[in-house]
């Protein structure tokens, strides 16, 4: 079993189902679908910015102490070295579109949410030439101050 699997194994055997959570906590379904819907907006308006190249408001939507853990590149630690890595690596050489139905959302208590899915990665003008990529990921929002903020990314299984 690969390393990757093992951590996702044991955060699913750490983290309760949200049905016991729901129940432990009071957590009405209507909370829930407010928290999927909020992240699944936040996680739109990311990747229009990552999209549109929007640096700017790219930077919004990250801590300052954003860690991001990829499967082929490691770990980069900072808002400011994501910010060049998207630069010098994203814009106007790929796009990211979300994988329809894959979008999971959880809470994390007393921090935020937890959201898990898988994107496709195009190739604008090159599609025919370089193949259309999948990876799946796991974003970890802070809800700090009124304001949700990026502040951690695991992309992996990358093909």
């Amino acid at each position: 079993m690969s390393t990757m699997r093992r951590i996702l194994l044991l955060a699913a055997l750490l983290t309760p189902s949200i049905g016991a959570v729901n129940s432990q906590t009071g957590t009405s379904v209507e909370a829930k679908d407010n928290l999927y819907q909020t992240v699944a907006s936040l996680d739109t308006v990311l990747f229009e910015a990552v999209n549109r190249c929007d640096l700017e408001k790219l930077g919004t939507l990250v801590t300052d102490d954003l860690e991001f853990y990829h499967d082929r590149s490691g770990l980069a630690v900072g808002k400011q070295v994501f910010l060049s890595s998207v630069k010098n690596n994203i814009c106007g050489k790929m796009s990211r579109e979300l994988v329809p139905g894959s979008l999971e959302v959880y809470p994390l208590k007393g921090y935020g949410a937890i959201e898990i899915g898988i994107h496709r990665f195009h190739h604008p003008g090159h599609d025919d030439v370089w193949p259309v990529g999948e990876a799946k990921f796991i974003h970890i929002w802070q809800y700090k101050d009124g304001v949700w903020k990026l502040s951690r990314v695991i992309s992996y299984d990358h093909k």
